[in-house]
């Protein structure tokens, strides 16, 4: 069982700047205070892995994959859910006991970087002191859920950043800090957020939701499916990113620049429209029966492995193209012959020949760049854009993968994240991703995704699967506060976002 919460444990404030609540136009409400009270962490508790096979697992090498991620902020992704209807002590300590539980499974988190004599970087997660996370308990009386999950307006940043701990921790941090914290923070009407972060180096996204789908099974007692450690995403590459006198690398991009940050909301209906048009079609019975597309991501790129040039471009790359159109006309200071660029992370597990494990434990992903000037992605149609996009992913197969893996090995180098020119567009994350499906802690189903601050600059987005599980998408957007204003502005665009469903 993972360890009390101690009567005298430390207490902490992570309060929020001062923030006017929100109106449904986005500015600030008159009829509340202006000072959100704060969110206070209440107690820590250092939680470690039951029946762990740490032995087993032994040190992990850091892949030509993992690498990379080393300057990048630790992922932070949560989930709000309603009341739980049990009391606040007991919800701490039964989340706790299946943290301490699904550590046994995944006994990887709870361990540290360690650089090794020849300058290659391993996950070292053998027992000793070292060997645990922390678990968070904060309470934020004075909030509650509507503070959170404002409709029509830009995402309170300064209340949703503090429902995470280890804000702003660079990847390469693992060497001193753990590897995963989590924070369970319990609103003034009774709501709750999980939070979980965890180290970039060590998870993609797929492994990240394959470890908050294992805590939640683990909490309402349900069978899970272990990971696969073995290093077999070119595992066996010498290759190694050294960093001279131990100083770890920053992040790629500015951190304190402005943004603007908003959740859209993508009906399934008005997807598959898109989708239609991109492939120069009116929408069709089949189109609309076939919702579950929109979130089967990676059941369209098998369906399209081999298929000649007679690719179908699917509905997610539909709604990439139409971002990546209306996001263009927004950024009113780039002239014509600009180069933008709208890159998204790929998933190689299945892409691989022979394919490696959906399981496999680490980071598998590779990011794919397509390009067009600002007068191409004006004077054409959504179609063009979308099946650029297409054809960048289709023909990142295994060749691709290998290729991009040896260029790598012959210059190692730390992810560039960010949008140095101010052309840019980065989608991360996927609709694809078991946020709410996978993740029932026994309460019943998640409310809403949020993520804090971390890897955010002007043109990162990030798509969530719809609450309702009915092929909608949400779309994390983060742009400039001008461009965000000219975006909102847009009729074109805002044809296809409608409000989320009534919680």
């Amino acid at each position: 069982m993972a360890p009390p919460v101690p009567a005298d444990a430390a207490v902490e404030t992570a309060a929020p700047a001062a923030v006017a609540a929100a109106a449904p136009n986005g500015m600030a409400r008159k009829d509340v205070p202006s000072a959100a009270p704060p969110i206070s962490v209440v107690s820590k508790q250092t939680v470690r892995p039951v029946g762990a096979s740490a032995a087993v697992v032994g040190d992990l090498r850091l892949s030509v994959s993992d690498m990379p991620m080393l300057s990048c902020h630790y992922i932070q992704k949560g989930l709000f859910f309603p009341a739980p209807g049990v009391s606040t002590a007991s919800l701490a300590s039964s989340l706790a006991a299946a943290l301490s539980r699904a550590l046994g499974v995944f006994p990887v988190l709870a361990g540290r970087l360690v650089t090794l004599d020849d300058d290659s970087i391993v996950i070292r997660c053998g027992g000793g002191d070292d060997a645990a996370v922390e678990f968070r308990h904060a309470a934020a009386p004075g909030l509650l859920l509507g503070d959170f999950l404002v409709p029509g307006a830009d995402v309170p940043t300064s209340l949703t950043n503090a429902l995470f701990p280890m804000d702003r921790t660079v990847s390469y941090g693992g060497h001193a800090r753990p590897l995963a914290s989590f924070q369970l923070t319990v609103l003034g009407d009774g709501a709750v957020f999980v939070g979980f972060v965890a180290n970039h180096a060590v998870v993609d996204g797929t492994s990240f939701w394959h470890f908050f789908n294992t805590w939640a099974a683990m909490c309402r007692g349900a069978p899970v499916r272990d990971p696969d450690f073995r290093r077999n995403f070119f595992g066996d590459s010498a290759a190694v990113l050294r960093f001279p006198g131990g100083a770890g690398p920053a992040v790629t991009f500015d951190a304190d620049a402005p943004l603007r940050e908003r959740i859209l909301h993508f009906s399934a209906a008005a997807i598959l429209e898109l989708k239609a048009t991109a492939n120069g079609r009116k929408r069709t019975g089949q189109d609309q029966d076939d919702s579950s597309e929109v979130n089967g991501k990676v059941t369209h790129d098998a369906r399209a492995q081999g298929s000649g040039s007679c690719r179908e471009i699917s509905s997610f790359q539909s709604l990439c193209a139409h971002i990546w159109r209306a996001v263009t006309r927004a950024r009113r200071q780039l002239a014509a012959d600009t180069a933008t660029t709208f890159r998204m992370a790929v998933n190689c597990r299945h892409r691989l020949r022979p394919a490696i494990s959906p399981l496999y434990f680490g980071n598998a992903i590779q990011s794919v760049a397509t390009t067009a000037t600002v007068a191409e992605l004006a004077s054409s149609d959504l179609g063009w854009a979308a099946a650029k996009l297409n054809a960048t992913v289709a023909a990142h197969d295994d060749g691709a993968i290998r290729r991009a893996a040896a260029e790598w090995e012959a210059a190692p180098r730390c992810f560039p994240l960010g949008n140095p020119d101010g052309a840019a567009l980065t989608m991360g994350s996927s609709p694809r991703f078991p946020m709410y499906d996978g993740n029932d802690f026994g309460w019943g189903r998640a409310l809403a995704v949020r993520s804090g601050r971390a890897n955010k600059f002007d043109g990162k987005m990030s798509a969530f699967p719809g609450q309702a599980g009915d092929g909608s998408v949400d779309v994390e957007v983060c742009l400039a506060p001008d461009t965000m204003a000219c975006l909102l502005r847009d009729e074109a665009f805002l044809q296809y976002v409608s409000s989320s469903p009534a919680l």
